[in-house]
């Protein structure tokens, strides 16, 4: 499975981005999908996830209410609505897969994307 993630860019604080993770290769029906972002000198965290169909979604406290995860089976595509922005939400994000549900570990995920920058001015 190939990912590639996208949607990234520069916001001011209070707007909204919408990141995209393409993929390609191989059907990500049956996975779990999550999104994941980095900041500068700080480890990777936990974002949110959502279950292969789509029923169940988790986010971390830090952007429920503020940021929603979709995903289209079909597009083989999921989603990263961001919106009500923060310069603490500035950070590259990365979307992974994984086949189970639930799990907030990086280790858990076993396919990547590349990542994409998102940055929040003040």
């Amino acid at each position: 499975v190939q990912l590639q993630a996208s949607g990234g860019g520069l916001a001011q604080t209070g707007g909204s981005l919408r990141l995209v993770c393409a993929a390609s290769g191989r059907s990500i029906s049956h996975f779990a999908v999550g999104w994941f972002r980095q900041a500068p000198g700080k480890e990777r965290e936990f974002v949110s996830s959502i279950s292969w169909p789509g029923t169940r979604q988790d986010y971390a406290r830090s952007v429920k209410g503020r940021f929603t995860i979709s995903r289209d089976n079909i597009k083989n595509m999921a989603y990263l609505q961001m919106n009500s922005l923060k310069a603490d939400d500035t950070a590259v994000y990365y979307c992974a897969v994984s086949t189970a549900w639930g799990s907030r570990e990086a280790h858990s995920y076993v396919y990547w994307g590349q990542g994409t920058q998102v940055t929040v001015s003040s």
